[in-house]
């Protein structure tokens, strides 16, 4: 018995160390784990947004001669934040849930004056101009007050095709929207793709001739991977 004891001694390791060193490499295969793992999902997002990067450049950046684009491209674009949006009637509506199609955006106050007008219409009347493809794009109008519309004007707008009307905190808005030097948030109409990105910004007074011409490139440049509808 003695003999068998000591031959088990004799087979046990000198350095009771070694008995765990097997288990020293655990964090280091479960952190190259966690890498691979991000690196598969930054994969995953980059050939979802392929795409729309993709229609930019064919039809803004690496243009044929004579083809501009009257908006200010955003470069780099910039994500819409989960911003705070308030409907009319006080329901919440979450920022999120404006993406899904192109959105066409104008910022300002309940009390709009003949300018606000102005691009109000030229909102309902550029997505009609855009026929078939009208469906592809939403009119937003972004309250930066507590106020109402006036009861005609608010009317006109929530009549079929319905514009989205939401109150939201000028501040929140003008960290995400900006305008061109020199002009104030509510000169421009913005243009936001599906993915909730704003990518570009019309002059001040423009020309919603040459918004138009801008907003038809969007639209055949994005017909691959864009549907009507969220």
């Amino acid at each position: 018995m003695s003999g068998s004891n000591s031959s088990a001694r004799d087979a046990l390791p000198a350095d009771p160390v070694s008995l765990t060193v097997h288990n020293v490499g655990a964090p280091e295969v479960a952190e190259r784990r966690t890498r691979s793992g991000r690196l598969k999902m930054l994969a995953v997002l980059a050939v979802c947004a392929a795409p729309v990067v993709a229609s930019y450049v064919a039809y803004f950046v690496v243009r044929p001669e004579g083809r501009t684009n009257y908006g200010a491209l955003i470069q780099p674009t910039r994500a819409l934040p989960a911003l705070t949006l308030t409907a009319l009637d006080g329901s919440v509506l979450p920022a999120a849930q404006l993406k899904g199609q192109w959105l066409l955006v104008t910022v300002g106050p309940s009390a709009c004056d003949a300018a606000c007008e102005t691009r109000l219409y030229m909102q309902r009347q550029l997505r009609e101009m855009l026929g078939r493809d009208r469906d592809r794009l939403d009119k937003v109008w972004l309250l930066t007050d507590a106020g109402a519309p006036a009861e005609p004007l608010r009317a006109a707008l929530t009549s079929v095709p319905a514009m989205t009307i939401a109150r939201v905190d000028r501040a929140a808005v003008a960290a995400w929207l900006q305008p061109e030097a020199g002009r104030a948030l509510e000169d421009h109409l913005y243009v936001v793709d599906p993915l909730g990105e704003w990518m570009m910004r019309m002059p001040a007074d423009a020309d919603p001739v040459k918004v138009k011409r801008d907003l038809e490139k969007l639209m055949r440049g994005s017909a691959g991977w864009d549907r009507a509808g969220r």
